[in-house]
């Protein structure tokens, strides 16, 4: 089978999933007590906070799998899309200091780094072959502005003129605007003239300002990070989003925040992929933490995929969650696992201990591992192509001529 394109709204999801869906929840038997939900669900309804809830509390979190797994189904058939990539994080010095952030740095830190241009790009020179994208997020440099960005990102485009530039997250667009002393607009027109793609959609956290004063004191506010990303959709940026869960929230904050996420995407429809991740667990940075399970993750998902109907995809973050659960949310829900890496430093520092080395043989071995047909995706959805699994070649070995005797 060849590749094939889909526009960057739609994002490769099938624009009939609706009626496939209500096909596939008709050919199974559901519980009386999920019963109602799978109803509006056939019908074209959309999920409520209260029908969110029952998700979450329903005590039988396979069903819970099942109903998410069929409504990826009915977008995506079995596929599960991944791209080649690379994150790396500009600089760890940050002029706050949030709770939950083990990677942020002051400027007289041991540890503190900031990457030159030059710096910048002899990293990425190192897996700019076999890569078609970079991610590169960092701390709120104190003393950097728009100028250094765009000197970043053209400078990225010259000499690696193929690989798309996914950066920034909300709160460095508002530092940006801040130190730059520049509208929005006018900040996103002269990222996009020096080459900027999209955005990660990171700093989400929870879109509740009373958790967010405890966790991320001085970050944006909700309505600024919905704001930040309505701005880019005007400017034709699509974007991620995200949610860290297992902190201090509860459950319904959990699903205020995908609604006011869906509300958005309502109006834009260029939210692209839903990355909902844990609190990695540490004693020290927030010990009130409630922390989630491998259960409680696997149905977070879930919910997310069932309660976001306008946001095309749902990611498995490989890079905060384990290649292990990241395969298990493929049928949970999840469709997409990032990419290939190569490095990150984030979620490394919070504790994560996935692979940092992983390939397309690796990524598509996990993708069939769970039952799924890997597609290479490029950034925006755009362009899909399948990845057809060939075993590395191993090295030939001479035999050892036995010499005794």
């Amino acid at each position: 089978m060849s590749g094939w394109t889909s526009s960057m709204k739609l994002a490769g999801c099938d624009p009939e999933w609706k009626s496939s869906l209500m096909t596939i929840l008709s050919e199974s038997n559901w519980s009386e007590e999920i019963t109602p939900i799978v109803e509006k669900l056939k019908n074209g309804d959309r999920l409520s906070l209260e029908d969110g809830l029952k998700l979450f509390n329903h005590k039988d979190l396979f069903e819970v799998g099942r109903l998410a797994k069929s409504s990826k189904k009915s977008r995506f058939g079995d596929y599960v899309f991944f791209n080649s990539n690379v994150h790396i994080n500009q600089t760890n010095v940050c002029v706050l200091s949030c709770k939950f952030c083990a990677f942020s740095r002051t400027k007289k830190s041991k540890d503190a780094y900031s990457l030159s241009v030059e710096q910048y790009l002899s990293e990425l020179e190192k897996y700019a072959s076999r890569i078609d994208e970079v991610h590169s997020v960092g701390g709120l440099h104190p003393d950097w502005d728009v100028e250094y960005y765009c000197e970043l990102f053209s400078s990225i485009k010259e000499r690696f003129p193929s690989i798309s530039i996914k950066a920034l997250t909300a709160v460095e667009i508002k530092h940006l605007c801040k130190t730059s002393n520049l509208p929005i607009e006018e900040l996103y027109r002269r990222l996009i003239d020096a080459g900027l793609g999209s955005l990660p959609g990171g700093g989400a956290e929870i879109l509740n300002d009373e958790i967010r004063d405890k966790i991320c004191f001085g970050k944006e506010t909700s309505k600024e990070y919905i704001d930040i990303h309505r701005e880019a959709h005007k400017a034709g940026i699509p974007s991620n989003c995200t949610m860290l869960f297992g902190t201090i929230e509860n459950l319904e904050d959990r699903l205020n925040h995908m609604i006011q996420l869906r509300n958005l995407a309502d109006e834009t429809s260029m939210f692209q992929c839903f990355v909902p991740y844990p609190f990695l667990p540490d004693s020290t940075r927030l010990p009130e933490a409630q922390l989630s399970t491998a259960n409680e993750t696997l149905r977070t998902i879930a919910v997310s995929r069932l309660m976001l109907d306008n946001i095309p995809h749902i990611k498995a973050y490989r890079m905060n969650i384990g290649d292990h659960l990241a395969e298990l949310a493929l049928n949970f829900g999840a469709d997409d696992v990032d990419g290939t890496v190569g490095r990150e430093s984030i979620m490394h520092l919070a504790g994560a201990t996935s692979s940092l080395d992983y390939d397309k043989y690796q990524l598509g071995k996990l993708i069939t591992d769970a039952g799924g047909i890997p597609i290479i995706r490029d950034t925006k959805y755009e362009n899909f192509s399948p990845y057809i699994i060939k075993s590395p070649q191993r090295p030939r070995r001479l035999k050892v001529i036995n010499t005794e005797g």
